[in-house]
């Protein structure tokens, strides 16, 4: 399939947790209680420069990846501390906007030694469950 056909409807971007990426037209049948990616992420392609094309694609993709890692921290119950430990896993990497903008590597290099304290709060089992549950899939 090529990735950029604006003949094909409804393409999306769909991040797997093998850290793989794949450009398909949505599933048919997705759970309903999944949070699904942004619809038609070729059909502005031809109307942007390319850089802001993926640009846009690379947002539309993190606020998907949030919503999800939010979807599953409300759905193991994760208290007010489990949710500030993912929420500041998901801090730690940089955002897919960031690492195609080339602004991961400038953030990198600014990253001061203070950012890394010890004031982060210690995994639970239900936390624990949620990573390996994560890896597996």
């Amino acid at each position: 399939m090529n990735f950029f056909d604006t003949e094909k409807e409804n393409l999306c971007l769909y991040g797997f947790p093998s850290e793989q990426w794949e450009v398909n037209l949505p599933a048919e049948e997705v759970p309903h209680e999944l949070p699904e990616p942004a619809l038609g992420i070729n059909f502005a392609r031809d109307r942007m420069q390319e850089k802001d094309w993926l640009s846009l694609v690379a947002v539309h993709s993190d606020a998907w990846l949030l919503s999800v890692a939010f979807y599953f921290g409300a759905r193991f119950r994760f208290d007010k501390a489990d949710r500030k430990r993912l929420f500041n896993m998901i801090n730690d990497l940089p955002t897919i906007f960031e690492a195609i903008t080339g602004l991961a590597k400038k953030q990198g290099k600014e990253k001061s030694v203070s950012n890394n304290s010890n004031t982060k709060a210690k995994p639970n089992s239900k936390m624990l469950a949620f990573e390996s549950k994560v890896k597996k899939n």
